[in-house]
């Protein structure tokens, strides 16, 4: 029987544990608590992950399980890693130091930092940032003699960076090209594989690389840390990649091209995953869902447990974010409840275009505010970048201040920002700061040396930077090379000028500004979905000019002026405000936050679904991007669409996201005419020159096969009829394949 002296200890012990487990909901409790072998917890929007992992990180040190240097916990971020360690010490209410609770990549260095020296390096290698990966790739590109400006640097770099986190090298990577670019590429990934080695450095992909290397070429460093990590947790799982999978894998047996050998028994492996399938939204940085939906593959005896209790919305919100996630076939079904109340129901408002979509948003935000609602409680979520613009142009006329998160503000984006310094050369050409912003953008072979010897030259007789640069072969010191380019970049920007002189509108002088320089070009060499993002928000920029042409008065237009409005504009950008700020974002960046009200923009097919994840088979992750973007809010959503819109530099008249379509009626509502508001303010003209779609038949009057005519696409054929007045036509000049609302489109029976 044991004495006092050893029961108090066992009481106390009991004591904590019971008041660490106060509080937790049925599953959460069944989490943290879980023994021994491998652990899934599938964690819906809302329901606490975190403190599930903080709490069965204590529960395993206060219990025993483990010591607090035998744990080794993963997240994506040092934020999340610091923010998780507090809370780990808040609880445990002593320091930490001893656990492993880091990064993938910093674990990954430490790991490397201990036995370099079989991998060839010495434990001092650098650890080279992209910055650096860059310039590296840069230079081994010039030494094998690549166009920088058909192959950038940015394009073969994220090549080889994707090849990385797939766990291929430069041979494996070699024996798959399939193009010329691949080819290029294959031939910088050896060199530059060669470089860093020379180098002693790493680059970031390369950690998590090496260290694979590290566990799968020597059994007895693998033995070492299974023997030492008595458990291993992993937040967001939904969001590793193939190397991060494979290097889990070989810490603790099993898997896809595991083994269980060495170290614990098979039924010991303690890797306890926390992570939601249906908010795995990020495939473009090389995350793989198959890792998280085909966890109990790996491990058969994995024990599952699904938290569904939200903390955070309504019903409505929940009921509406099951069914559009229910559509999608590769999924961990789960069904999100709270006890939170139903709430109102999801509005969706549909607008003619999208600046009578940015009035009601920025309307109703003004309306909320009134009501004692702070701006900090409001968001707008977009699927891309370049949708912020009309909605920023808003909020600056209605001097609603306002912040973009997880990004640059529309007009001081680098790209928007070199677009105006080319207009205001162009307006301007004493602008030496604009000139010696864009002078080499893109590069053009006009050096920072020769830029200087230009400046100095202009000040020196007194003459503009742009009189230097048309007469190069003036200049002292100027290399034959550098004359050619500064003569060609000086035609560029006379041919233009010429082109301002003559009065052409604005949109026309960007568009051919754009062109004529490279620069657009230079976006499609990257090869990158930033270069296209870049892109985008440039075409962007040219309907901007376009809208400026077409609403301005006769003797306010020209580009002076509109260089001076959006001088304006940038100017209103950065004034701040005490009351809050309207949060702007991509649903991307969305991801881990909430608000009470949110607007959810642009809902619709080709815009969000997104064009390109129509063309790509990418549908399910637009969908959980959509479930993402639902499970924000928490007490208000708005889902709004446009039947037409001008966006990448076009006009469309498009149809209602499926996604829309995809929610049960009772939990909307809907309408689908503008807002009084919006039809109480006034049209600008260059509205009804676009042209208002005509209202043509309902998709029923359409039966597979019939010829039909577009306004803007010529004859076509319609290939399919879908619920919701939706017909799908196939058009003869380019063989696309368009959904269009009957009752919208501009179509007709031929």
């Amino acid at each position: 029987m044991p004495s006092a002296s050893t029961a108090t200890p066992d009481r106390a012990e009991n004591e904590r544990v019971a008041e660490l487990l106060a509080g937790l909901n049925p599953p959460q409790r069944e989490a943290v608590t879980h023994g021994q072998g491998p652990l899934l917890i599938l964690a819906g929007a809302g329901t606490g992950k975190t403190r599930v992992l903080t709490h069965r990180l204590a529960y395993l040190v206060y219990t025993g399980r483990a010591g607090i240097g035998e744990i080794l916990a993963i997240t994506f971020t040092n934020k999340a890693a610091q923010e998780m360690r507090e809370r780990v010490e808040l609880l445990l209410g002593r320091r930490t130091r001893g656990m492993w609770l880091m990064t993938f990549h910093s674990a990954c260095a430490r790991m490397l930092r201990a036995d370099a020296e079989r991998l060839g390096y010495s434990r001092q290698f650098s650890i080279y940032d992209q910055a650096d990966a860059r310039r590296l790739v840069k230079r081994c590109a010039d030494e094998l003699g690549v166009d920088p400006k058909r192959f950038t640097p940015a394009s073969v770099q994220s090549q080889i960076s994707d090849a990385k986190n797939r766990l291929r090298d430069a041979a494996a990577y070699r024996g798959l090209v399939e193009s010329y670019f691949e080819q290029t590429v294959a031939d910088v990934f050896e060199l530059y594989e060669r470089e860093l080695l020379r180098s002693n450095a790493l680059d970031f992909d390369d950690l998590l690389v090496r260290a694979v290397n590290l566990l799968e070429l020597f059994p007895e460093v693998r033995d070492r840390y299974r023997s030492a990590f008595r458990h291993v947790l992993v937040d967001e799982y939904q969001d590793t990649n193939y190397a991060q999978y494979r290097w889990l894998q070989l810490l603790v047996g099993g898997g896809r091209g595991g083994d269980a050998q060495g170290g614990r028994e098979e039924g010991q492996r303690n890797l306890a995953v926390v992570g939601d399938d249906s908010q795995s939204i990020y495939s473009f940085r090389s995350a793989d869902i198959r890792n998280i939906l085909d966890f109990e593959d790996d491990f058969p005896d994995a024990k599952v447990v699904k938290l569904e209790q939200n903390y955070r919305s309504t019903q409505t919100i929940l009921s509406a974010a099951n069914a559009v996630i229910r559509n999608n076939r590769s999924q961990k079904p789960k069904s999100l409840w709270t006890e939170l109340g139903e709430g109102d129901p999801v509005k969706v408002r549909a607008f003619d275009d999208e600046h009578a979509e940015a009035r009601f948003v920025v309307g109703e935000i003004e309306r909320l505010v009134e009501e004692g609602v702070s701006r900090a409680e409001l968001a707008v979520f977009y699927r891309t970048n370049a949708q912020s613009r009309v909605l920023e142009d808003t909020l600056v006329r209605r001097e609603i201040a306002y912040q973009v998160v997880g990004g640059t503000k529309f007009y001081e984006r680098a790209e928007i920002r070199d677009a105006v310094a080319y207009l205001q050369l162009i307006a301007n050409p004493q602008d030496a700061v604009s000139f010696t912003r864009i002078a080499n953008t893109p590069r053009r072979g006009i050096g920072q040396t020769s830029l200087s010897r230009v400046l100095a030259h202009a000040g020196s007789v007194g003459i503009s930077v742009w009189e230097a640069a048309c007469t190069p072969d003036t200049i002292p010191g100027l290399g034959t090379a550098a004359i050619k380019a500064l003569c060609r970049f000086g035609e560029t920007l006379a041919r233009l000028k010429q082109k301002a002189d003559e009065g052409v509108p604005v949109g026309d002088l960007l568009d051919a500004t754009l062109h004529e320089t490279g620069y657009l070009d230079m976006l499609e060499a990257e090869r990158t979905i930033e270069a296209q993002g870049r892109s985008e928000n440039l075409h962007e920029f040219i309907e901007v000019a376009r809208e400026f042409d077409a609403t301005a008065d006769p003797g306010e237009a020209g580009l002076d002026a509109f260089l001076q409005q959006i001088a304006l504009l940038s100017d209103a950008d950065s004034r701040s405000d005490d009351e809050g700020l309207v949060t702007l974002m991509t649903l991307h960046n969305a991801k881990g936050l909430e608000y009470p009200i949110v607007f959810i923009i642009g809902c619709e097919d080709g815009v969000f679904p997104h064009s390109r994840a129509l063309d790509e088979g990418g549908l399910e992750e637009e969908r959980r991007l959509c479930y993402v973007g639902i499970t924000r809010a928490m007490r208000d959503l708005y889902l709004t669409y446009a039947r037409a819109r001008s966006l990448f530099g076009a006009r469309t008249y498009g149809v209602p996201s499926r996604f829309l379509f995809e929610l049960p009626d009772e939990l909307t509502d809907r309408e689908e005419a503008p807002s009084a508001r919006a039809r109480s303010e006034p049209v600008p003209s260059w509205a009804h020159a676009a042209g208002s779609p005509p209202v043509g038949p309902s998709a029923v009057s359409y039966r597979l096969g019939d010829d039909v005519v577009h306004a803007a696409f010529g004859d076509g054929v319609v290939t399919g009829v879908e619920p919701g007045g939706i017909v799908v036509v196939r058009f003869a000049s380019d063989g696309s394949e368009r959904k269009l609302m009957a009752e919208y489109a501009p179509i007709s029976p031929r």
